[in-house]
């Protein structure tokens, strides 16, 4: 009989199988094994999944072999990418049974032990059970591989998982071929070598705090001497009336100023889609479940929505950052993961987030448009997803404008006018019930969204790097005026897209003092506003460097 210590060490994760049969007895003895794993509050929210049918594991495979071609094209050089496709890195079909071991997020839908600070936790509890099973068909003769190479949305809607149900993969169990002479098979064949002993280190003092401290607002260089009066004159002396290209004429001053040249050029444009949950929600303040933010993200990522469609059109790169969606999405997905937490607490009658969240958003947000101008983009649009946030952008309106919430109360994403009352009377008492104090940032912290707060914090970051800044609908606008609150120089480097139908957006620009470049009656949010009127703020900047001056053409400029 072997020691515990054998079996721990012997453990492989196993590529290579017999053709033998699972016998019932091993798999239900390992399965206990799994159940009796360490499970966080008890949850039992570990859910397990036989595969036997050959048509579904044919389907795996497939789905293996898409996302290996794109893990093989991630390595470093040619070498390693030939090295990389010679490794046997599965057994889907070979294997004599699937298993897949999922854990079940609708367990957090009720108070919960051990997941207050950390809704991972019972993914944690289900990885323990994955150990178990894997030493229990150790122990039994028998072996298991986990294959994680996949796109879990697609492997999700293959097996018909319902929405609440997250794999963590899929394993093939068997009896193994080879025990890869008592090595993991990848040291075996020198990938990588695995140290003799683990990595420990005694944590004896305190580090230094991180704070997340806010952006530190610098002075812009005072602007060119002459630069506004230049280019007024060389706006004005284009072949054409005096201001008979209306904004766009505005726009090229604007642009022209920030960049401070008579030749503006707008380089590497970038749309930045913040998305995020809100407690909120549970109160039926939208027309939309709350897991069609993590929908509709999932749509972004595979390129179906409208923001991808106008940025491609207009050849805009678009980035989408999880601020705080109620999902895990896949570490390989083509995602910014800014994440503060699952979406934010109900604001109903407790704060939507703590303070160090707050804080946590400032600095999460300021990164990714750090990131991005470090590219080189000198222009950077912002656009949300999050159902729910028309109710967190109108309460934030109201509490920092003091203009009445019904007139900063719309129809979001087209709620009936009995729900838009109901809308209003929970967002009223929500104001009423706060206690807290009136100073900006606990006003932020308690009524605010991880997406808005992080937009906030991008556009401030996007003025410290002197970049265009172009603001979407209303949710955008409101993101604008916190961040105008704090630093209202800001408005030098925005352009407001369009003014949406959401009725709060028009006082709203009007208590900014701004006006927008488009109406098109807009209300979906994601940026669309801004990937629109791109080409418009592109005529500013081509008009005012291309067109020819009166002179340069042999018009004559007397009326």
């Amino acid at each position: 009989m072997q020691t515990l210590d054998e079996i721990l060490k012997s453990r492989r994760d196993t590529r290579h199988f017999t053709s033998d049969a699972v016998p019932d007895a091993v798999i239900q003895k390992a399965l206990q094994a799994g159940h009796w794993a360490p499970s966080v509050g008890l949850t039992d929210a570990t859910k397990y999944y036989l595969i036997t049918s050959d048509e579904i594991k044919k389907a795996v495979k497939e789905l293996f072999l898409d996302y290996d071609s794109k893990a093989a094209n991630q390595t470093d050089n040619k070498q390693q990418k030939a090295d990389y496709k010679a490794l046997k890195l599965e057994a889907i079909e070979e294997a004599p049974l699937g298993l897949v071991i999922c854990y079940d997020r609708s367990v957090l839908n009720n108070f919960t032990i051990g997941t207050v600070g950390s809704n991972e936790a019972i993914k944690f509890s289900s990885v323990c059970a994955a150990q178990n099973i894997w030493l229990s068909l150790t122990a039994q003769g028998y072996s298991m591989g986990w294959i994680s190479i996949l796109n879990y949305y697609q492997f999700k809607q293959l097996l018909g998982l319902p929405e609440h149900i997250e794999p963590l993969g899929y394993f093939c169990v068997g009896k193994p071929a080879t025990n890869y002479d008592n090595q993991p098979m990848l040291q075996q064949l020198n990938w990588k070598q695995k140290s003799e002993s683990p990595f420990v280190e005694e944590i004896n003092r305190m580090p230094t705090k991180n704070d997340f401290s806010p952006i530190v607002l610098k002075e812009k260089r005072d602007p060119k001497d002459g630069i506004s009066e230049d280019l007024k004159f060389k706006i004005d002396n284009k072949a054409k009336p005096t201001g008979s290209l209306g904004i766009l004429e505005k726009l090229a001053q604007q642009i022209g100023e920030l960049f401070q040249t008579l030749e503006p050029k707008i380089n590497q444009p970038n749309m930045v889609v913040f998305a995020a949950d809100h407690g909120i929600a549970q109160h039926g303040v939208s027309a939309y479940p709350q897991d069609v933010t993590r929908q509709m993200v999932t749509n972004f990522l595979e390129g179906g929505a409208a923001i991808n469609v106008f940025c491609k059109q207009n050849n805009i790169k678009l980035s989408i950052v999880d601020a705080g969606v109620n999902y895990d999405f896949s570490p390989n997905a083509n995602l910014i993961s800014a994440k503060i937490a699952k979406g934010t607490q109900s604001f109903l009658d407790k704060a939507a987030m703590s303070a160090t969240e707050l804080k946590m958003c400032f600095s999460k947000g300021a990164a990714v448009v750090d990131a991005i101008a470090k590219t080189g983009s000198n222009c950077i649009g912002f656009g949300e997803m999050g159902i729910g946030n028309t109710s967190t952008a109108s309460v934030l309106m109201s509490i920092i404008t003091k203009i009445p919430l019904e007139d900063c109360v719309g129809l979001g994403t087209g709620v009936s006018d009995a729900k838009l009352i109901q809308k209003q009377m929970i967002l009223k008492k929500a104001i009423d019930n706060y206690q807290g104090s009136t100073d900006l940032d606990s006003q932020l912290a308690y009524f605010g969204g991880f997406e808005i707060m992080q937009m906030a914090s991008g556009m401030l970051a996007a003025y410290q790097n002197n970049m265009l800044i172009l603001v979407d609908g209303f949710i955008c606008s409101v993101a604008f005026l916190i961040a105008h609150q704090k630093n209202p120089k800001i408005i030098e480097n925005a352009i407001f897209c369009h003014c949406s139908a959401e009725q709060a957006h028009v006082k709203l620009l009007d208590y900014l003092g701004v006006q927008a470049v488009l109406q098109l009656g807009l209300r979906l949010g994601e940026g669309t506003g801004c990937a629109i009127a791109f080409p418009i703020i592109q005529s500013a900047v081509a008009f005012l460097n291309e067109m020819a001056s009166f002179e340069s053409a042999g018009v004559s400029s007397n009326a």
